[in-house]
């Protein structure tokens, strides 16, 4: 072998947390070794490992899946599998974590500690977080703007807004200084949500970098789908994926369908298209009932293979309690493009006998659209006194979307 060949011991350690029993993404086998497509979501967190700068990588996996991870992580690894080790897990995240720091060379000066379930988070950040470190900060957190508008909520009642301004939502990976880390774990008498919480309760000061959209931490169904619709969106942007005859670049869009239906007899005035109906009654529902908005989102998820209304805005999202059209559709929105697709359009038919659409049909298109960002055509029908809807007891909307790769 020559000294070329040779590679140099690392001074940064990457640990990757994969211990967890993804128990709420409901898949039945630890989060880390569920599939995003052909690969897991360790597979995906261990190729933005490598493709960061050189490091020591210890993959702290559940107790019956070590082996299963160390053949993940040596895949990945290739010629650098010598700089991969795999220990098992705690039943909490910090034993986990301490675990891993047990695993640590005595070179390294450097440890990030990772999410695998933050499986799609750019070697980018990795690289800011190093950064900061040797730049002389003892903790480095990578975070984002919190962008909705946040509510201080008790058992179910809005108490009071919070201002954004000074809050911002943690990701990782953590960058610590090793001695500043192993300090803080040797002294730790509580658990903690994350490792930077950790430092800060010892004493330490912690720094932030910018993180990214794409770290977003897979832990429900919804992000699952999310995940996965990335990954598809990136592979059909790759070179030559969909390239036409005389080599083209095709652009596929993609088409969903979505219907909501409720019952009149909420206590509340009627909200329907994202308008205001005064003197109409209004609709049973745990945000204001509004069918039209709930189809669109249901058919624009749909067409971005991003699940459903259920699974971003369902009732255990105490936020969109009476929260109107507007809200739901500046969230799909973003759920959608983060997803990297562009809404085209969208056309909704509502059946009901009551309230007349056709007077605001107009203004309805108008607050519609511009919440979407992309046009919104309504229609409207009667169904001739049958069914439920014909019978006055409720409404019903159909909705169809078109959406296309950015």
């Amino acid at each position: 072998m020559s000294s070329s060949d040779i590679v140099p011991v690392p001074r940064v350690a990457v640990i990757v947390v994969a211990a967890g029993s993804g128990e709420r993404l409901g898949s039945g086998v630890p989060k880390a070794f569920v599939g995003l497509d052909e690969h897991t979501v360790l597979h995906h967190a261990l190729v933005a490992v490598f493709a960061a700068p050189l490091a020591q990588v210890i993959v702290v996996a559940p107790p019956s899946r070590v082996g299963d991870a160390l053949t993940e992580a040596r895949e990945v690894a290739g010629d650098r599998h010598d700089l991969v080790s795999v220990v098992p897990g705690g039943p909490t995240r910090q034993q986990s974590v301490a675990a891993g720091l047990h695993a640590v060379w005595a070179d390294v000066d450097v440890v990030l500690v990772h999410d695998a379930a933050r499986a799609l988070t750019p070697p980018a950040v990795f690289e800011r977080v190093i950064d900061a470190v040797r730049d002389g900060h003892d903790a480095v957190l990578p975070v984002l703007p919190v962008v909705d508008t946040i509510k201080r909520v008790d058992e179910g009642a809005v108490v009071e807004a919070v201002d954004r301004s000074a809050l911002a939502a943690a990701q990782t990976p953590q960058g610590f200084r090793r001695p500043v880390l192993d300090e803080a774990y040797a002294e730790a008498s509580a658990d903690h949500t994350d490792d930077a919480a950790l430092v800060q309760a010892a004493g330490g000061a912690v720094w932030t970098v910018a993180g990214d959209e794409r770290g977003f931490k897979v832990t429900t169904p919804g992000d699952l789908d999310r995940a996965r619709a990335l990954l598809r969106s990136e592979a059909d942007a790759e070179p030559g994926a969909g390239a036409a005859p005389g080599g083209a670049a095709m652009t596929v869009p993609r088409v969903g369908i979505g219907t909501d239906v409720h019952a009149f007899g909420g206590d509340d005035a009627l909200w329907l298209a994202g308008l205001e109906w005064p003197g109409e009654q209004g609709l049973r529902g745990h945000s204001d009932g509004d069918a039209v908005a709930h189809a669109i989102v249901d058919a624009v998820l749909a067409a971005a293979g991003l699940g459903d209304i259920g699974t971003h805005f369902g009732t255990d999202r105490p936020e969109y309690a009476g929260a109107h059209a507007e809200a739901f559709l500046a969230r799909v929105r973003r759920l959608v493009e983060e997803a990297g697709f562009s809404i085209s359009n969208v056309s909704v038919q509502v059946q009901a006998r009551r309230p007349r659409l056709s007077a605001r049909r107009t203004e309805a298109q108008a607050v519609l659209s511009a919440a979407l960002g992309a046009p919104v055509s309504l229609s409207a029908t009667t169904t001739d006194g049958l069914g439920f809807t014909g019978t006055g007891e409720g409404i019903a909307a159909y909705a169809a979307a078109l959406v296309v790769p950015r």
